[in-house]
């Protein structure tokens, strides 16, 4: 809506208006240091958190263990900090997805709001003023650029939208070390700047000066060098700051409503909306919980499934056996509650798992289980039915094969598994990610991977 203003009417039309590059051409009345400021402290609590969430999901596939987990074989010194993942609390990969995939989610409409803030910014004129300025532009380019990836990236593969070129693995994980080095970047060159803005802005509301609509809290001066993100010739406001602070956090609240159930069973998960595996749960009974592939989609047949076909072969320094589903039953059987949840975020409570324990397994082609001794137990590579697909093989550490409740299990929730769960045979570790759960096993082969 136009408004009555001293602005003469030619500088509304001016060529130089015309130009992004221009101060008048940005015309909001919304844009200014504190918006920009109060978003980009969101943010700054925000982001660090999807940082080390997301390294710490990366850690739990262990790919420090072997070539068949490790998807960034060139990580260099990026893997300084991988570690042997734990198997307690039995919930962590639970926990740490939810909340990665979760707040990443309920952030886009800050990180959008925040890119609108500063976008005149982008089109500065001259490119570089100094030394000092062209770093600063460098790191608002990667900060841009390695922001709009890292969420677009996220949000498709939370679709199971693989839309973008190569693996999501290396792709996601190198982008976050570009954004996270120009975000520290940034914000060491800008946060006093930030932190100026905000502290004013308290110390005009301590005056009893609050804000009017449309109009900018003062700032502290800035340089002349510095253009401004207040307008020179603003637009009629249509809604205050704290009006589009309400908007951004009405979107935010939206995502967080429509996509934190699907961490839940029952009536919460028909309330992710946005989530591939929100809705009423796949079928009834004691397989009635969310599943990531079906038996269908990977081309498992049940001719290949039958108790007269499928054999589970098991290798170790000791020698291979051969076991069917029924030989298998007849070994001393073990029940452990675990969750399940996979890299997209989503995730089930407890399922009571039944069958023979990986150490156990071990044991039969050479490795004792002398004690509670962890370090004397070998790692194991995994083997799927499924011909295809990143995570046909998996490879678990030690220590996630020495844990009792690790199991290669047979049955769940009192019933043998359905096929879409794994029948005849599947992985299930605590704390492991859904992936390194392997269904339909055909080979387990224990030693140092």
């Amino acid at each position: 809506m136009a408004r009555t203003s001293s602005s003469s009417p030619s500088s509304r039309t001016s060529p130089a208006a015309s130009s992004p590059s221009a101060p008048g051409f940005w015309r909001s009345p919304l844009r200014g240091p504190w918006l920009t400021s109060v978003l980009g402290v969101v943010l700054l609590v925000g982001i660090p958190v999807l940082f080390v969430t997301g390294l710490l999901s990366y850690a739990a596939y262990n790919p420090g263990l072997s070539p068949v987990n490790d998807k960034t074989p060139d990580k260099g010194i990026l893997g300084f900090y991988l570690f042997a993942w734990p198997t307690d609390p039995p919930w962590l990969y639970r926990l740490n997805q939810g909340v990665h995939v979760t707040l990443g989610i309920t952030l886009v409409p800050v990180l959008l709001a925040k890119l609108w803030s500063v976008v005149p910014r982008l089109f500065q004129l001259p490119p570089a003023r100094s030394l000092a300025h062209a770093l600063e532009r460098l790191s608002l380019l990667l900060l841009v650029g390695g922001a709009l990836f890292e969420f677009v990236t996220g949000v498709l593969n939370i679709q199971l939208d693989y839309l973008f070129p190569g693996s999501f693995y290396p792709l996601h994980f190198y982008g976050a070390w570009v954004f996270f080095a120009a975000l520290v970047a940034h914000v060491v060159l800008r946060a006093p700047t930030a932190v100026r803005n905000l502290r004013r802005m308290r110390e005009q509301g301590d005056e009893g000066g609050g804000e009017r609509e449309g109009e900018e809290p003062q700032a502290p001066p800035v340089s002349s060098a510095e253009p401004s993100l207040v307008s020179p010739d603003p637009a009629e406001p249509t809604v205050s700051r704290r009006g589009a602070l309400g908007l951004v956090g009405g979107g935010s609240l939206l995502l967080f409503a429509t996509t934190a159930g699907q961490n839940f069973d029952g009536p919460l998960r028909a309330t992710a909306l946005l989530a591939p595996h929100g809705g009423a749960e796949p079928g009834s009974g004691p397989g009635g919980f969310q599943i990531n592939k079906t038996a269908a989609s990977r081309g498992i047949s049940t001719a290949e499934t039958s108790e007269e076909a499928w054999r589970l072969v098991v290798t170790g320094p000791g020698g291979t056996v051969r076991l069917s589903r029924a030989q298998l039953l007849q070994l001393p059987l073990y029940s452990a509650a675990l969750p399940i949840a996979c890299v997209e975020g989503w995730s089930t409570s407890d399922q009571w798992w039944r069958g023979v324990r990986l150490r156990d397994l071990a044991a039969l082609v050479g490795y004792e289980d002398e004690g509670h001794d962890a370090d004397t137990a070998p790692d194991v590579l995994v083997e799927s039915l499924q011909r295809s697909g990143a995570f046909r093989r998996a490879a678990l550490r030690a220590n996630q094969v020495h844990d009792a409740r690790s199991l290669l299990a047979l049955d769940v929730n009192g019933e043998p598994l359905t096929p879409d769960h794994g029948y005849p045979a599947r992985v299930i570790v605590p704390a492991a990610p859904g992936v390194l759960n392997t269904k339909w096993v055909s080979r387990m082969t224990f030693g140092e991977l």
